[in-house]
């Protein structure tokens, strides 16, 4: 346990524990090992957990194997399959020190220090976004909890709308449930998951979530969405949220964000702004333009572990109007009491829909303080840069057909040889990404883009170069060419059982 005694020993074992990992980084030649899980299982299930094993030297040899051994490494050029990224070395000082000091950030009395670190943060991350000097907000331990506390406020934002009209009225029932049934959101096909999912637990249903048509770059289509609106609001129904996706996952895509906005102003709609992954570029050097509108959003999503390099987890939601904050707060008399003994004691979890929070805002702060948002900014424009050089790349070769336009760090494609059919397709380009998968030499993703299976490259390593892009591509056709043949001669050995002298054999 670490105390005011036991500091040495705090120093030494986390030494330990630093050297095993870079031991483990630096002999890494690949992004993955392989391994399957059938292999990997018995030997988790035979550790005894009821014995432990004494010294922190002992358990860290045992947990290479289990671990540090077969972990995936995001800092590998061969790893370009999800939204992981290489972390910056500041933000694991960071993690280090807000571990082992283990600030709560609900209260002040919990986290002083933290707290005024954390909203310093928010603010600054509120200009860069241009939301204006009234917006507030919260860390998250990651995008879909911040959309869901986005679309959380949006909804009771709403039903406190419509119980001020029937109060009014003077007709009209009032009960949440009654009230829940006529609200909508409006989101593009290509939003997250966690849009439909955050419907759900909002008790909204996935049904209330009506998916809006995108264009070739899957972009929202505004027209798509003035029809929606417009449909919905003749049936009677509330728009309580439309969500424009800046940097959808699969491909990228910036959804047109003023469009969006002046909708939402004529609709009376809140407007969330899905930045997770786009947030980013509110630091970049070439790319920001990418993000003009946001400013008009109400709330925003903005993930640190995806683009600006930080370790999971670090998200926050963000909204223009800190007042509107009013929609999620509760007291507790134990923690945040509505009569406080000094109202200028700021306390979190005033805005927050979780309560015990990790001080994951000192990544970031120590991040900027050493690096600077012009240095996150340049490794996200590397990976942008790179992104677009692939793209370029695939679109020439005769062998690759390229989904999208890129817009972020993400390119969508398949390997399209002219003479297969698209089942046969199908069947190919899953079966090279589980063969690269298997291998360890590289892992990449893969989607579904109009039915048909696709690969995809998500970019977000600063130090690759096209000819790390190249030596993958070179793998993907190697393994093509396997399976091809395999397909060949398992065509020529059934032609042959079925001729006559097959036969006669």
């Amino acid at each position: 346990m670490l105390t005011g005694t036991t500091t040495g020993q705090y120093l030494s074992e986390n030494l330990l524990g630093m050297s095993a990992v870079s031991r483990s980084i630096g002999s890494a030649s690949r992004p993955f090992t392989g391994m399957h899980p059938r292999n990997l299982t018995p030997a988790i299930d035979a550790v005894d957990l009821d014995h432990p094993l004494g010294t922190t030297s002992a358990a860290l040899e045992e947990l290479h194997p289990l671990y540090l051994r077969d972990a995936v490494y995001f800092h590998h050029p061969a790893y370009a399959a999800h939204l992981n990224c290489p972390v910056a070395i500041p933000a694991l000082v960071g993690e280090t020190i807000l571990s082992a000091v283990n600030s709560s950030m609900d209260t002040w009395d919990q986290s002083a220090g933290a707290t005024l670190i954390e909203r310093r943060l928010l603010h600054w991350t509120a200009g860069r976004l241009g939301l204006g000097p009234q917006a507030s907000g919260v860390f998250t331990s990651g995008g879909t909890t911040s959309n869901l506390q986005a679309l959380l406020i949006a909804r009771n934002r709403a039903v406190a709308a419509l119980r001020r009209d029937a109060e009014a009225n003077e007709g009209g029932s009032d009960r949440l449930p009654d009230l829940l049934g006529r609200l909508r959101i409006f989101a593009s096909e290509a939003s997250h998951f966690s849009i439909r999912k955050s419907a759900a637990l909002l008790g909204l249903g996935e049904d209330a979530v009506h998916l809006i048509e995108c264009d070739a770059d899957r972009r929202l289509k505004p027209d798509a969405l003035r029809n929606a609106l417009a449909e919905s609001r003749s049936r009677g129904e509330v728009p309580m949220a439309i969500v424009a996706t800046a940097g959808t996952t699969d491909f990228g895509s910036i959804d047109p964000l003023i469009e969006c906005a002046t909708l939402s102003s004529e609709f009376g709609s809140w407007l969330h702004v899905d930045a997770a992954y786009g947030g980013g570029l509110l630091t970049s050097l070439k790319y920001r333009n990418r993000l003009s509108g946001i400013g008009a959003a109400d709330s925003v999503t903005v993930d640190y572990h995806k683009t600006f390099f930080q370790p999971v987890s670090s998200s926050a939601v963000l909204v223009r109007d800190a007042g509107e904050l009013r929609h999620i707060l509760h007291y507790s008399d134990y923690l945040n009491p509505e009569n406080a003994a000094d109202p200028e004691v700021p306390n979190q979890v005033d805005h927050s829909i979780q309560t015990t929070r990790r001080f994951d805002a000192l990544k970031l702060w120590l991040t900027l303080r050493v690096t600077g948002a012009d240095g996150v900014g340049e490794m996200l424009d590397a990976a942008i840069d790179l992104a677009q050089e692939t793209g370029r790349l695939l679109q020439t070769d005769p062998d690759f057909e390229v989904a999208a336009r890129v817009q972020l760090s993400t390119v969508v494609f398949r390997f399209r040889p002219r003479h297969l059919d698209e089942d046969t397709c199908d069947t190919l380009n899953r079966w090279i990404r589980s063969a690269l998968s298997a291998s360890g030499d590289a892992v990449i993703a893969a989607t579904t883009v109009d039915g048909r299976a696709y690969l995809k490259f998500t970019l977000l390593n600063p130090t690759a170069t096209l000819a790390d892009i190249e030596r993958i591509l070179e793998l993907i056709r190697s393994h093509a060419a396997r399976w091809l043949a395999g397909q060949a001669g398992r065509k020529t050995a059934a032609a042959s059982a079925e001729s006559p002298a097959g036969a006669a054999a």
